[in-house]
């Protein structure tokens, strides 16, 4: 490649040379090229859609300079015969050369290509053009394809690291401006400074697949050589030395090429851009003001992973997307042993661990190594884990990222403690140096570990790679003597996997077997060597589903698991009943501000049974109120239904200055997805009886029944993501003194101009109706709530501030007209779309009728801020029924708003992303 480098406009002008040998036994007619850079090109491309579904909306929103794409000028032959060639729309980032004739086995061609390359701004992906001046570069030019199984493998660019070149050979020569700099894991060759506006700079490559290009004005790239390897990094690094730098990358290089194997090239690039895409999860959460572990510590556990990523994916001849598990669990098993090795008795959160304040918490109690398998559990917890063995680009983001990777380094772990030889070791380094070589896939991974064990391991490819299968064991039939233990296990989820039994004495291991459960009703029988507890996976080395049942006391008399009070939140104890508290604070305009305190089990990890209670007293009536619910979610592994929730809640607080409310609430929902997990849509089916209890008021002359009891049942189907959102939903409610019936379809759009269009269509009827009062009618521009679903501060108001509140909910009117409510049947259609940034145009419509009344046809104009969407939103009213609302007096009294305090549901906002 002759690559010319134009920095003001951001793009690399290329004249490329190829020469493609086919060591294939077939005959090609068509050569496929890789052109990721080409997946920046606009907001229809298959990266742009991965964007949407993960909600990032940089991408969409961006400018047309941000983008990238690949313009090519010309592609010919070694006889200057042009080629023909094709880019779909639907496959922008791969090209397919049509050659002029059969290029037969071991026979080679030569191609030459003119193109430029726009490079996309970094923004989208930490890689591209800077805000510097400068360029980091990775999957920037067009590539062959992989071959293999008789086939290119066409793979999009989903912004996972994972394209598939061929292995190639390259000579590459770079024209930049001479106040610029290049670093590179190429060989420099040389560097010709002749003109003195521009150099020169030539690179070699062998056996390659991709290198990366770091084009800098300022070099923020420091080079360390240690004899095995030159080592060139901008990692970020507070307070620390180049000596401690360099003996930190000495010990990583070293501990690698000793348990991994050496590495086949001589540089390599750890970039602030690579650490970044993939950081440590859990490092980079914490705010910069809380330091638990010290600045060589940080800069040494983000060096080890970046360095670990970048080495592995450079030597490993695999399928990067389909093989990515061995990636993932070579890298994070390496982490985990050199962890062991150098920093063994290191906590999760540091420093925190050895203060008194936090002592009592599991989570400080943790090692480092310890965390991966909560960070998987945290998935598997939710029903969302999926096999390790499946594709890259079908695991949602969290599992990718996260998850997915520390289970397969806990896995590899797992399999090394069971077979205690050194065989899972000498198998990384066996098939590390056959990656030399050869094309490599993960059976031959496979075929190397099961050749190298003692004992038959299929079992730990087809339940722990293969499946998503779950691990859970637990004691029955516990007796002891004075000398000996015998119990049996059971396994609860039908899974054959190898377990270690523990016995311990005061918290420490005085034996350990592996069991290996084939038969259900298998009695095992230990000495006892005076352990007072035996434990199933004491030390977590099988990333089991469930670890609070794993223990049984020996002891005369013991309680299996204590209570133990934990203040806020806290990892999952499997030794204990923990129960969590903390204040709180509610407010509503009859209840004031209302402090109180909530007692919880919830942890970090999800569980079957939940309880939440929280007592609270009202500052402005001085008498106590609150809520409580209970649960129990039922998970189903292998079906589209994937949860049952059985629930009971209360709530007791005031609806009028002079009234309290009593509304108890049991639930069933069935919640389902699609077999596709990335697939954003989900269902929902509710049933319910809500059961409510009123105070008679003074204020409240409706003459609605004070108490009621009502059943309601609904329906949600919704696919969302951030170009695309649609919601459909029904709903029947019956009571004594009314039945009725609704539907609510909602769609929103962003379109290619970045314009946003809501629509949203209501239509309600009653099946019958003998109420009498509006109480239980359809509400035009908020509904009374008599379930009481809505956080409203003022329910019972009819005028002044808290009237204002509006709620999406039946008629979605902004103004507030006369009639207001409608006992016979309502529809609505309401519409908004923006006109600038977050500044919108809304309009509603509707038909309503109400007993002994003609058909009301109904309007209401304005302008909307749709701050932070069904979160914090304003609404000025300026023309419906009412006439011009906005030359009306008291004007402020007709803004409504929207605001929502509750922090789980703002966390959502940030949470979509990642599941």
């Amino acid at each position: 490649m002759e690559v010319a480098v134009n920095l003001e406009l951001k793009t690399l002008n290329l004249k490329q040379d190829i020469t493609f040998h086919n060591t294939s036994n077939d005959s090609l007619d068509s050569i496929v090229f890789n052109d990721w850079n080409n997946a920046f090109v606009d907001k229809n491309t298959p990266l742009a859609k991965r964007f949407s579904d993960e909600f990032y909306r940089g991408f969409h929103l961006a400018k047309a300079v941000d983008r990238g794409k690949t313009t090519i000028l010309s592609l010919t032959d070694e006889n200057s015969t042009a080629l023909e060639w094709e880019r779909t729309e639907k496959n922008p980032d791969f090209i397919i050369v049509r050659l002029n004739r059969k290029l037969a086995p071991n026979e080679k061609i030569d191609l030459h290509l003119t193109y430029i390359a726009k490079i996309p701004n970094d923004k989208f992906t930490h890689f591209g053009f800077d805000q510097n001046g400068g360029m980091a570069l990775k999957n920037w030019f067009i590539s062959p394809a992989r071959y293999e199984n008789h086939e290119f493998i066409k793979y999009n660019n989903f912004n996972l690291d994972d394209i598939a070149n061929a292995v190639t050979d390259y000579e590459v020569a770079i024209k930049i401006p001479n106040s610029y700099s290049i670093t590179t894991d190429l060989n420099s060759i040389a560097k010709d400074v002749s003109n003195p506006d521009y150099s020169v700079y030539s690179f070699s490559g062998k056996n390659r697949s991709d290198f990366s290009l770091y084009i800098q004005k300022q070099n923020s790239f420091r080079t360390y050589d240690n004899g095995l390897i030159e080592v060139s990094t901008d990692l970020k690094s507070k307070k620390i030395s180049e000596i401690q730098k360099a003996v930190i990358i000495d010990q990583v290089v070293s501990f690698m090429e000793r348990f991994i194997g050496e590495y086949p090239n001589d540089k390599i690039t750890v970039s602030q851009a690579d650490y970044e895409r993939n950081p440590f999860y859990g490092l980079n959460q914490l705010p910069s003001f809380i330091s638990p572990f010290s600045d060589d510590f940080m800069f040494e556990i983000q060096f080890l992973k970046t360095f670990l990523n970048n080495y592995l994916k450079n030597s490993l001849r695999l399928d990067p997307r389909k093989d990515n598990w061995v990636y993932d669990g070579i890298q994070i098993y390496a982490m985990m042993k050199y962890m062991e090795e150098h920093h063994e008795d290191q906590k999760m959160l540091g420093r925190l661990s050895d203060m008194k304040l936090f002592k009592s918490y599991n989570i400080t109690n943790l090692t480092f190594n310890e965390q991966y398998s909560y960070y998987y559990m945290l998935m598997a917890r939710k029903n969302l884990d999926q096999p390790l063995g499946d594709p890259k680009n079908t695991l949602i983001k969290f599992n990718e990222q996260i998850a997915s990777k520390y289970r397969a380094g806990l896995s590899l772990s797992y399999l090394d403690d069971y077979l205690n030889h050194d065989i899972v070791p000498e198998s990384v380094k066996e098939f590390y140096n056959l990656n030399k070589i050869a094309q490599s896939n993960r059976y031959d991974f496979e075929k190397i570990l099961t050749k190298k064990s003692p004992k038959n391991i299929d079992w730990f490819f087809k339940t722990v790679i293969e499946s998503r299968d779950i691990i859970d064991y637990k004691f029955s039939n516990v007796s002891r003597t004075a000398d000996s233990v015998s119990f049996s296990i059971k396994n609860k989820t039908g899974i054959y996997a190898p377990i270690p039994v523990y016995g311990t004495k005061k918290n420490q291991v005085v034996f350990k077997e592996w069991i290996e459960p084939k038969n259900k009703d298998s009695v095992y029988e230990l000495p006892r060597k005076n352990a007072d507890k035996i434990v199933i996976n004491f030390d977590n080395e099988v990333p089991e589903y469930n670890q609070r049942n794993n223990w049984k006391s020996l002891k005369s008399i013991s309680l299996n698991r204590p209570i133990k009070f934990n203040f806020a939140k806290d990892l999952e104890d499997p030794n204990y009943n923990q129960i969590l508290y903390i204040p709180t604070i509610y407010y509503n305009y009859y209840d004031g501000l209302t402090p109180g305190i909530r007692f919880h089990n919830k942890t970090i990890l999800d569980k079957p049974f939940n309880f939440d209670i929280n007592p609270a007293f009202s500052s402005k009536t001085g008498s106590l109120s609150g809520s409580s619910a209970f649960s129990w979610n039922q998970y189903y592994r292998n079906s589209t239904l994937f949860n049952v929730r059985y629930s009971i809640s209360q709530n007791f607080f005031h609806y009028a200055p002079d009234a309290t409310y009593l509304r108890l609430n049991p639930m069933v929902q069935f919640r389902i997805r699609e077999k596709d997990f990335r697939d954003n849509r989900k269902q929902l089916i509710l049933a319910r009886q809500v059961i409510v209890n009123r105070e008679a008021s003074e204020y409240i002359t409706d003459n609605s029944k004070p108490n009621y009891s009502i059943f309601n049942a609904r329906y949600s189907n919704t696919k969302t993501e951030l170009i695309d959102h649609f919601n459909f939903m029904t709903d029947v409610q019956f009571a004594g003194d009314f039945g009725k019936a609704s539907a609510e379809i909602e769609y929103r759009r962003l379109f290619q101009n970045n314009k946003k269009l809501n629509l949203r269509l209501f239509a309600g009827t009653f099946l019958y109706n003998t109420t009498n009062s509006d109480y239980f009618s359809f509400g035009l521009d908020r509904p009374t709530d008599y379930l009481f679903d809505y956080n409203l501060f003022g329910r019972s108001e009819s005028t002044g501030f808290f009237s204002q509140q509006y709620v999406i909910a039946e008629g979605g009117f902004k103004s507030q007209l006369e009639p207001s409510y409608a006992n016979q049947w309502m529809t609505t259609l309401n519409a908004s779309y923006a006109i600038w940034n977050w500044v919108e145009l809304y309009g509603d419509i509707g038909l309503m009728k109400n007993k002994h009344q003609s058909e009301f046809f109904a309007y209401d104009t304005g302008v909307r801020l749709n701050l932070v969407p069904d979160y914090f939103e304003l609404y000025f009213p300026v023309y419906s029924n009412n006439g011009w609302e906005i030359t009306q007096t008291k004007y402020n009294e007709k803004i409504r708003f929207i605001i929502t305090f509750s922090p789980k549901t703002l966390v959502t906002l940030f949470t979509r992303k990642w599941f």
